[in-house]
């Protein structure tokens, strides 16, 4: 994964964890102290801790923050449609729904470098600042796929009162009404998707029926008319294509 990719996921964990931020500023990673006697002692500070804390989190922050929920859960339902089992493997479809990610977020996260990441690593803002300016595209992009009565339902059952602005919205509420809204979607979309291919088993289990092939099952006859269907009409064009649009309406 490009290294940039990398950076503004750090940068934008300290979004949900600021503590991170606050260990990182000022703070010595390693301390030296004599014991009197010639020798040295040395401490790690909470430093380490807190970065290594961070860098587990970024799977997390993949899955919640990004477009990672939406397209994995759509692209599971297809697999349940067509019947194929195990094909395509967990892994294609891992490694298919992780580049559409990089591709749908490339520039939220090309924003975050250049306003955030890269003038904080060239010492030319402060760590707060330079989170302030990454919180910007990740809040935008969420906010434009979080449906409001996800917002208010968090905010209710949390005690945090009316949201003036989109600006106020804290991101302890809106990660999880944005993964809320995610899985809502995933599954309207999964349901357009399962509707065609249901409706050939239908056919095929009544044409059977009424064959009196009551003992051979409808998937083995249904399952190369549903490929042939999903080749036809070029099947992961159409998916790719609707998964990475509904990010841009």
């Amino acid at each position: 994964m490009n290294r940039y990719i990398v950076n503004s996921l750090v940068i934008s964990s300290m979004l949900l964890f600021p503590w991170v931020a606050d260990a990182a500023t000022g703070i010595d990673a390693l301390t030296i102290t004599s014991d009197g006697k010639g020798g040295q002692s040395y401490t790690v500070t909470i430093q380490i801790l807190a970065l290594m804390t961070v860098l587990t989190l970024l799977p997390t922050l993949l899955l919640l923050m990004t477009s990672f929920a939406r397209i994995m859960v759509v692209l599971a339902i297809l697999r349940q449609a067509l019947g194929t089992a195990q094909t395509p493997s967990n892994q294609i479809l891992l490694g298919l729904s992780l580049f559409l990610t990089v591709f749908i977020m490339m520039p939220v996260f090309d924003r975050v470098y250049q306003d955030g990441v890269k003038p904080y690593m060239e010492e030319e803002i402060a760590i707060s600042e330079a989170l302030e300016r990454a919180s910007t595209p990740f809040r935008e992009f969420m906010l434009r796929q979080t449906r409001e009565s996800d917002l208010e339902m968090f905010a209710r059952i949390s005690g945090h009162g009316d949201i003036d602005s989109p600006e106020s919205v804290p991101f302890s509420l809106l990660v999880p009404a944005f993964a809320t809204s995610e899985l809502k979607t995933a599954f309207q979309i999964g349901f357009m998707v399962f509707i065609p291919f249901l409706v050939i088993d239908l056919v095929v289990a009544s044409v059977l029926m009424s064959m009196g092939m009551m003992m051979l099952s409808p998937l083995i006859i249904s399952l190369p008319f549903k490929i042939m269907l999903f080749v036809l009409v070029d099947g992961w064009s159409l998916i790719m294509e609707t998964l990475a649009a509904s990010f841009f309406i």
